[in-house]
């Protein structure tokens, strides 16, 4: 006898859907039948430049030693990630991806019963992890695409474990500044702990946004996510830490998974931390392909939402899928964004030059067909 299995998950598990990713080259060449070497992907906001030299010729050193279990510590990515952030080593929680970071906030922190904040067209994987250990998602209308943080304060309760802001905000690219963060964190009540997502941080120029570790010293309830797979270019390997106070910190470790982070990631991590160059390279680049593709949009009767991350999100004015499609089989991948309740939109990653005119060629072909 076979029982039926979805219904036996937890309530809040049966409720969602699984998290879809961008489509990889592959796939596409398979399905379309079409050169892989030919197909530009632009959907998953991942750095164009490629892995750094110096994180490089990390990851060839470790190879060696792939018998070996990782330092389950992650001693010298933690001292080097101290040292950069002006905290103690034990205020570092490392992670498979910043992703890990939320996760083991949700399991360390809600339960039935309990809550998590977040706002609308924020990050899809805040409700995969409240929903998982059965608490309540609250989501919060955003205002003009990104977060209404007043109005976030205001649905916080006695149950209200967890907020999830993310600055800038993934995938509307929208930031708020030093002022309104401050207002919001001196109005967090005290048993609320705050989540800063700063994965797209790095892109940002001088005060174009605040810095979440200014304000660590001052609110015991906040926690800082960051990651390596964005303007450090290491994706694959899936390493990105949180910082909060020690006390946050060791109660994390508590639900972390033993060796989460490998060591082909712990030592890339720690070459790519120093490789300022390849960083600011990073940042130029991003810069000149989001005024590359704000032009091309503005060329093609387009609106887009402003950001600060390396992506941005164009409003075609009409559903998105079967432009998406068209793409598709133009052998350009971006990212439809239907599903955080933007029909409208697609979210387009800067990448190199070529790539970034590959696709507005492409999206002028398809816009013609109608």
């Amino acid at each position: 006898m076979s029982g039926d299995f979805l219904a036996l998950a937890q309530p809040g598990v049966q409720q969602l859907s699984p998290y879809v990713p961008g489509k990889p080259v592959d796939e596409l060449a398979r399905e379309l039948d079409l050169d892989p070497a030919n197909i530009v992907k632009l959907a998953s906001n991942e750095n164009p430049l490629g892995a750094g030299p110096k994180a490089l010729a990390a990851i060839r050193e470790a190879v060696g030693e792939l018998t070996r279990y990782p330092d389950g510590n992650g001693f010298a990515l933690k001292s080097l990630l101290a040292e950069r952030c002006g905290v103690e080593i034990d205020q570092v929680t490392l992670g498979n991806g910043s992703n890990d970071i939320l996760e083991l906030v949700a399991r360390a922190y809600l339960a039935p019963g309990l809550n998590a904040v977040f706002s609308e067209h924020a990050f899809a994987v805040y409700p995969i992890v409240t929903q998982a250990v059965g608490a309540e998602a609250r989501v919060v209308p955003a205002k003009d695409w990104g977060h209404d943080l007043p109005a976030m304060l205001q649905v916080i309760d006695a149950n209200t474990r967890v907020v999830f802001i993310a600055n800038p905000n993934n995938p509307t690219g929208t930031w708020f500044g030093a002022e309104a963060l401050s207002d919001f964190l001196q109005d967090v009540p005290a048993h609320v702990l705050v989540v800063l997502d700063e994965a797209y941080i790095e892109y940002a120029e001088g005060d174009d946004l605040p810095d979440g570790l200014d304000f660590l010293a001052a609110y015991p309830n906040l926690l800082v996510s960051r990651t390596f797979s964005k303007a450090y270019g290491l994706a694959a390997l899936r390493v990105g830490y949180g910082l909060s106070t020690a006390v946050v910190a060791d109660v994390l470790n508590r639900v972390r998974q033993p060796f989460n982070v490998n060591s082909l990631a712990l030592a890339a991590a720690c070459a790519a931390l120093q490789d300022t160059e390849y960083l600011e390279q990073s940042r130029r680049l991003n810069e000149a392909g989001m005024q590359q593709l704000q032009e091309g949009a503005r060329a093609l009767g387009l609106s887009w939402i402003a950001s600060k991350g390396n992506f941005i999100a164009i409003d075609l004015g009409r559903l998105a899928a079967p432009v998406f499609q068209g793409l598709l089989r133009e052998g350009v991948i971006v990212r439809p964004v239907a599903n955080y309740g933007m029909p409208n939109h697609l979210r387009i990653t800067i990448g190199l030059p070529a790539e970034n005119a590959r696709f507005l060629e492409a999206l002028a072909k398809v816009l013609a067909r109608g």
